[in-house]
């Protein structure tokens, strides 16, 4: 198991370096990487899915992002204490039928000590929108770090 620094107990500053160092690793679209800041045995609720172990982790974001396509996301600290980091996020995506979507989100998120997440609890909710809509597109420039956006 490789650490993944920063660990806890997080404050606001190590907060903000782990919510953006998971916002940049899901934004690449790999599995694989994105499961390696999960612990062997991390336990995910998101939506109505439950998933154990990074097999699982691996096996849920292939099919996520074989469905979500061009998938941009951006997440931002709500709080933290101790081992635990909540985050709300939003990110859009697109049907292979072209429809776009908005997703709003939070994420309740429990580290182990060599900062790896244990726990990941997700509910999200979808909103059609049309390209034009659109504000979000790729990854976030080095210089919108830490830049909020608007929830409508």
């Amino acid at each position: 198991m490789t650490p993944r620094p920063p660990f806890p107990p997080f404050d606001e500053d190590s907060a903000r370096q782990k919510v953006q160092a998971a916002e940049d690793a899901w934004n690449t679209r790999d599995p694989e990487r994105v499961s390696l800041a999960y612990t062997e045995d991390s336990v995910w609720r998101n939506r109505d899915h439950h998933v154990v172990g990074r097999a699982q982790i691996v096996e849920f974001l292939t099919a996520k992002w074989a469905r979500e396509l061009d998938y941009a996301l951006r997440k931002e600290l709500w709080g933290f204490r101790g081992n635990r980091i909540g985050v709300r996020f939003q990110y859009e995506s697109r049907t292979a039928e072209g429809q776009w979507f908005r997703s709003y989100g939070n994420e309740l998120w429990e580290f182990s000590d060599e900062g790896l997440m244990r726990r990941r609890e997700a509910s999200i909710n979808d909103v059609p929108i049309t390209e034009a809509d659109r504000r979000i597109f790729g990854p976030r420039p080095q210089s919108e770090h830490g830049v909020l956006l608007p929830i409508f």
